[in-house]
């Protein structure tokens, strides 16, 4: 047996430029700076997608080590006391605490981890989305591990062929569940048809018992008990040699789903792949935006990253994602473009509620007038 290497990817909002846009440059070189010849890494990579930053980091310590996540959390903290010297929007959101507790967890920053023994080749993807949640990831992940029409490999790859094992958070009573597919197929998706409360968190080769996938699943409204931003979930989906082929992780993105999210967290959008260089959502703070950075591992050294949404090959998928933009946007506040009531608790919808209870009256039969008594 090899050594095992942890890719961890750590995500945050400290502070928009300008608005929930994007990143300043200098947000960016400060955490450059805090991860730069740290010796608790082999490597890492600073990324950004809308106005979150991503932290891709490898080590040798595991996952859920208190040491790489305080180190996270160290340069978040860095991150927002220049993101307030430049008067960012939402300094500091995602950071429910002013004081680490040993696990990033729970904290507000997105987590996604895993441990693996490196193949002799092990591609990588970061996917890292703005302006939805993290149940964004159940369609994409269903179609890779599941789909036969979307993945060939699970029907033509002996390495495939048994299937994978699912991983299921519900998010609001913190319980867990696997499914064991193909034969579970049905049951996985009675749960994962629901993203707001039910998300994919991880998924494991059945032939192999491997890590394939992981995903953050933290909600921030969950966490604070308010309205404090989307979650801009973060997934890690290794490829090749039993698992996905590149090509077939990529290609769910190709046909835009909705996902929740969009304007101040209330709106139901498509979720555009596109590339780093336009990883900035304006119209609406929106649509919802996805990014594929392709890694090559090698020794824990991050070989990358490869743009890989950047290919022509997903401008249809920019395109249909424009036009269901362009639809869903002619709805204005009204459902399904709104989220619905029951997933408004966080934002306006409660105080207007209260304010009004007075002027709601019980509905009731009207008594009749009787002429002539």
């Amino acid at each position: 047996m090899g050594e095992k290497i942890t890719l961890s990817v750590i995500k945050a909002d400290v502070g928009g430029y300008v608005g929930h846009s994007s990143v300043h440059p200098k947000l960016l070189e400060t955490a450059e700076r805090s991860l730069a010849g740290n010796k608790l890494l082999i490597d890492y990579h600073v990324a950004r997608v809308g106005d979150d930053i991503n932290l891709i980091m490898t080590h040798k310590y595991g996952v859920d080590c208190p040491e790489i996540h305080h180190l996270a959390w160290n340069v978040f903290l860095n991150c927002t006391e220049t993101a307030r010297e430049l008067k960012q929007y939402g300094a500091g959101q995602d950071l429910l605490s002013d004081a680490f507790s040993g696990n990033i967890k729970g904290m507000g920053p997105g987590v996604a981890e895993m441990e693996f023994e490196e193949r002799k080749s092990e591609p990588v993807i970061i996917f890292a989305a703005d302006k939805t949640e993290p149940g964004a990831w159940n369609f994409p992940l269903y179609k890779m591990f599941a789909d036969p029409f979307n993945t060939i490999g699970l029907v033509i790859d002996p390495k495939m062929h048994e299937g994978f094992c699912f991983e299921v958070y519900d998010l609001v009573n913190n319980e867990r569940v696997e499914f064991n597919l193909p034969e579970e197929m049905y049951d996985l998706l009675v749960f994962i048809g629901a993203p707001g409360r039910y998300c994919i968190k991880s998924v494991y080769s059945r032939t192999s018992n491997e890590i394939a996938a992981v995903s953050s699943t933290q909600r921030l409204n969950l966490m604070a008990g308010r309205y404090v931003g989307k979650d801009d979930p973060v997934c890690i989906v290794r490829c090749q040699s039993g698992l996905p082929a590149v090509g077939e992780a990529l290609e769910p993105f190709a046909n835009p789903h909705l996902v929740a999210g969009w304007m101040r967290g209330s709106h139901i959008g498509p979720l555009m792949p596109v590339g780093l260089n336009d990883a900035s959502p304006t119209r609406f703070d929106g649509p919802p935006r996805v990014v594929a950075m392709g890694f090559q591992l090698a020794q824990g050294k991050l070989i990358g990253p490869k743009d890989l949404f950047a290919d022509v090959a997903f401008d249809r998928a920019r395109q249909t994602a424009n036009e269901i933009a362009n639809y869903l946007r002619s709805l204005g506040p009204f459902e399904p473009h709104r989220l619905p009531l029951e997933d408004m608790e966080y934002t306006t919808m409660p105080e207007v509620m209260s304010r009004l209870k007075h002027r709601f009256t019980r509905v009731g039969p009207k008594k009749a007038k009787v002429s002539g008594v």
